[in-house]
């Protein structure tokens, strides 16, 4: 069974950092894209973070560029992003998802994921 499961999140007050990890079963993650999304109470998912295939590819939101980063270890089934600096407005659930579609490049679509985890909270507050 394919499965993606986010783990990582939790409160942490501003300026803090967090690591996010998405473990991957069910597929071979070396075969996918990985992108990282959020959803704030009241807004539409978004893009964070999203990595190619190899690990030589990523793309970042303007809001997080500098103080996240993305990163997989194929070997482990396993993709991360560590967040540092964090803000208020950071404040979502955040989800990973497989594109198995894209070759070379990140995938910076949602519509293009095909396999979602569950999520996992993160709160910025002090």
């Amino acid at each position: 069974q394919l499965q993606l499961v986010e783990s990582g999140g939790g409160l942490v007050q501003p300026g803090g950092s967090l690591r996010l990890s998405c473990t991957t079963s069910g597929f071979t993650l070396d075969y996918h894209a990985i992108g990282w999304f959020r959803q704030a109470p009241g807004k539409e998912r978004e893009v964070v973070a999203a990595i190619s295939r190899s690990g030589g590819r990523t793309y970042y939101a303007d809001s997080v560029k500098g103080r996240f980063t993305i990163s997989r270890d194929n070997a482990k089934n396993t993709v991360y992003l560590q967040m540092n600096s964090l803000k208020p407005e950071d404040t979502a659930v955040y989800y990973c998802a497989a594109d198995a579609d894209s070759y070379y490049y990140p995938t910076v679509s949602e519509r293009q994921y095909e396999y979602w985890g569950q999520g996992t909270q993160v709160t910025v507050s002090s």
